[in-house]
């Protein structure tokens, strides 16, 4: 709560700044700001029920069971390799990880989950070796998969 009065305070003094320098810029600014704003508002919305109807499904019992609980090598590797075949835009993955935090997920295997979402290009992979070559791809995706363990594991060591 207080980071996000600090981002916004933040944003609102930048703008107050912005209008000193141009008052022509920032309103073109905030007019192109709110153009984006409102057409992201129906992803939002079907995130927000996309979030609601999965949850609704799975009883936070057996979030707990499979994600919460002491830190697993088994739990994180799963969960890694979830978020590696899986081809979920950020802006619902993230919302989705924080509900499962609420719901009783540890922190190491939601952060294995969105790591590996991220850096881990299972989903591209054919576009990747056609671009980059099959050894660089492989690479590339191997060590992304090992960083993304042990980005998680430090998580839930710092969490």
């Amino acid at each position: 709560m207080a980071a996000a009065l600090i981002i916004n305070l933040l944003a609102l003094g930048f703008f107050g700044y912005s209008l000193s320098k141009s008052k022509e810029k920032s309103y073109q600014t905030l007019k192109i700001a709110f153009s984006k704003g409102i057409s992201l508002a129906p992803w939002m919305i079907a995130i927000i029920v996309f979030i609601g109807v999965l949850l609704s499904f799975v009883p936070p019992e057996v979030i707990q069971e499979y994600l919460g609980g002491e830190m697993s090598l088994v739990q994180v590797t799963l969960a890694a390799l979830v978020g590696t075949v899986s081809m979920i835009p950020n802006l619902v993955s993230i919302p989705l990880a924080g509900s499962l935090l609420e719901s009783g997920a540890s922190y190491t295997p939601i952060a294995a989950f969105l790591t590996t979402l991220t850096m881990v290009g299972f989903v591209t992979l054919p576009l990747e070796i056609k671009e980059l070559g099959k050894k660089i791809t492989l690479w590339r995706n191997l060590l992304a998969f090992m960083f993304a363990i042990i980005i998680a594991l430090l998580m839930g060591v710092l969490m």
